[in-house]
C-alpha cells in the first residue's frame, strides 16, 4: 500500500522545481494523489477496511488544504498540478 522509495523519488523527479526540491507544495500534492489512489484501489478489494478508510479521508482533506494554499499562493502553478494529476473533469 505505501510507495515505495523508487516511485517516491520518480514522483519528485516529475514534479520538482528546481533539482534539490523535494517538499513543493506540487511534489506534496502529487505523492498525496499516488497515495490516494493505492488506498481506494485497497478499500475497493477490503470494504471493511475502516482503518484505511480513516487514513485516506486524512490524506484527501490533506490535499485538498495544500490546493487550497497553491490556488491563493499562486493561480498558475495550481492549474498546472491539476491539469498534470487529472483532478478535475
Amino acid at each position: 500500500m505505501a510507495l515505495t522509495k523508487e516511485e517516491k523519488e520518480k514522483i519528485v523527479k516529475k514534479f520538482a522545481r528546481s533539482k534539490n526540491d523535494t517538499g513543493s507544495a506540487e511534489v506534496q500534492i502529487a505523492i498525496l494523489t499516488e497515495e490516494i489512489n493505492n488506498l481506494t484501489e485497497h478499500l475497493k478489494e477490503h470494504t471493511h477496511d475502516f482503518h484505511s478508510r480513516r487514513g485516506l479521508l486524512k490524506k484527501v482533506g490533506q490535499r485538498r488544504n495544500m490546493l487550497n494554499y497553491l490556488a491563493k499562493k499562486d493561480v498558475n502553478r495550481y492549474r498546472e498540478v491539476v491539469k498534470q494529476l487529472g483532478l478535475r473533469k
